[in-house]
């Protein structure tokens, strides 16, 4: 083993096995990863990437249902023949990792010092005041504020970013060799990314520690990567420098995946009559205290937003996570309780009961953000994409069915398929899926609530290219709500920015983009678009 490389895989292959099916994830993976360097995995999901980062601290399902071979050293050692009481020395230790959603992976019931301390204890026998002096040390090195007041913090009490730092502390309360960071920054927002890349890269110059990167993200990895491994299949098709990969790709793979950025302009579609005009919107939710529930205060969720937005037009709602956006969309489509003007063609909407509201809905549909969330396991493609036509009783059985065929084809699924249930999709097909329920019904509006958030990059080129060709073809109007700037440049004709419920700026997008005049715009922007960082 060369003394440079920390860690050597060689011929490692995981096969999962459910009943008498066996599935190969991952086959003939080789790589190193060398002391105080960054190398990242990149792939479409499914590719084998997680699979290969958690089988270097065993953490897939052995032995009965996962069937490892090959090697994986460290420090001469095969952590594949070890045992558990000799890996446990190991993991969290000198090798840990970074799990992608911090909320499932901290204990909800206890709080952050607690669950910190608790590593601390395990690996180094520290307790009581010792264990709380690394503790608050750890806290304040990744960056919490005021860390004596947040030790009796519960997770849910964090934002997302927070919970991701507290999440780090954790991993390297014992100042690990190696941390294996698994999509550290997916459900953040495009500033709090920033900083937790630069906080990862500041803790990795100054533990000297190298850094395992599993990323779909290639502007992250651009950014902070030395060496890069691409993913397909369960197999490396390609592994080089990272300046080398992106500036000249030799395998057809990696070049699909650099291309995948979503790009170009938004639908060309002419601006027609009024469709949804919105006045003085105000969403706000009491705090209220003491034993009678007075109430003290309020949290301005949606502040007196104003906009008006034409049919065939597309309206980018953006801002940080908690800004408003998607209790703005809530309320425009009257699903929560808001005070304001509401217009949907010139029809008022914030006047409407909830019986009288009910024959328009037709008109507003949504897709989610989560598309496994929001389509039931238990119907079918074609009782979920039909289940709108149902309500609403629209046509015979025979032409409601004739509908949903039509549907599937327009967002490019096979018709045959819609017996089928959506475990049995992949998330671009069920997002999709999604997309078809709301089309079928014909609608003037579509609210689209983070709805490539949870995708692959080339998925979502995919689904924003859909939603394009579909809104040239209907002059549907959309309102999107995002904070992937980049999908939502490639979508929106105008752009709204969101800071905690108030618009501070808003006109047309490519004008916005090219030269935006707020400063929390400018930080938004520079956030996403940042030309990468040289690695050292």
């Amino acid at each position: 083993m060369s003394q440079d490389n920390l860690i050597e895989v060689r011929d490692l292959a995981v096969e999962f096995v459910n009943g008498e099916q066996c599935v190969r994830a991952v086959e003939g993976i080789n790589f190193d990863i060398h002391r105080g360097e960054t190398l990242a995995l990149v792939g479409e999901s499914g590719s084998g990437k997680s699979v290969t980062a958690h089988s270097i601290l065993r953490l897939l399902p052995y032995p009965v249902a996962c069937h490892p071979s090959g090697t994986i050293k460290y420090a001469g050692r095969d952590l594949l023949s070890l045992s558990e009481k000799q890996l446990r020395h190991i993991r969290g230790n000198r090798i840990a990792m970074i799990f992608q959603e911090p909320m499932t992976s901290l204990n909800p019931l206890h709080n952050i010092g607690k669950q910190i301390n608790e590593v601390l204890a395990l690996h180094k026998g520290l307790t009581g005041k010792a264990a709380t002096t690394r503790t608050l040390e750890l806290l304040e090195m990744v960056g919490i504020p005021e860390p004596h007041k947040r030790l009796k913090a519960l997770p849910h009490e964090l934002s997302g970013g927070q919970r991701q730092r507290v999440m780090i502390a954790m991993a390297l309360a014992n100042e690990p060799e190696l941390l294996i960071a698994d999509e550290p920054t997916t459900a953040l927002d495009v500033t709090v990314q920033l900083k937790i890349l630069e906080l990862l890269k500041q803790l990795q110059t100054r533990l000297g520690m190298a850094l395992l990167l599993i990323s779909h993200d290639l502007n992250l990895v651009k950014r902070i990567a030395h060496r890069v491994c691409v993913m397909q299949r369960g197999c490396i098709v390609e592994q080089a420098d990272c300046e080398q990969l992106f500036r000249a790709p030799q395998h057809p793979y990696t070049r699909v995946l650099l291309a995948a950025e979503p790009d170009g302009q938004p639908a060309d579609t002419m601006a027609g009559a009024p469709m949804l005009e919105v006045e003085d919107l105000k969403v706000w939710f009491p705090i209220k205290k003491g034993f009678l529930g007075r109430t003290v205060d309020y949290v301005k969720a949606v502040d007196g937003i104003g906009f008006g937005l034409a049919q065939g037009q597309t309206l980018g709602i953006v801002g940080e996570s908690g800004s408003g956006k998607s209790t703005l969309g809530l309320a425009i489509l009257r699903l929560i309780a808001s005070q304001g003007t509401i217009r949907l063609q010139g029809k008022p909407l914030d006047c409407l009961t909830r019986q009288e509201i009910r024959p328009l809905r037709r008109q507003m549909q949504v897709v989610f953000q989560d598309p496994f969330g929001s389509l039931s396991p238990r119907m079918s493609v074609s009782q979920i994409v039909g289940e709108g036509l149902r309500i609403h009783g629209m046509g015979t059985p025979e032409e409601q069915e004739q509908a949903i065929i039509a549907a599937l084809h327009e967002v490019g699924l096979d018709p045959e398929t819609r017996n089928r249930y959506p475990h049995e999709f992949s998330g671009g097909q069920r997002q999709r899926i999604a997309i078809a329920r709301a089309l079928v019904l014909k609608p003037a509006l579509i609210l689209l609530d983070e709805p490539t958030s949870a995708l692959d990059r080339t998925v979502q080129r995919q689904v924003v290219e859909l939603l394009r060709s579909l809104q040239s073809k209907y002059n549907l109007t959309y309102l999107f709500i995002s904070h992937d700037l980049a999908v939502v440049k490639a979508l929106s004709h105008h752009l709204m920015v969101i800071k905690q419920g108030q618009v501070v700026e808003q006109g047309v997008a490519a004008e916005l983009f090219a030269a935006p005049q707020h400063p929390y715009t400018q930080q938004l922007l520079e956030a996403a678009f940042l030309a990468p960082t040289a690695v050292d």
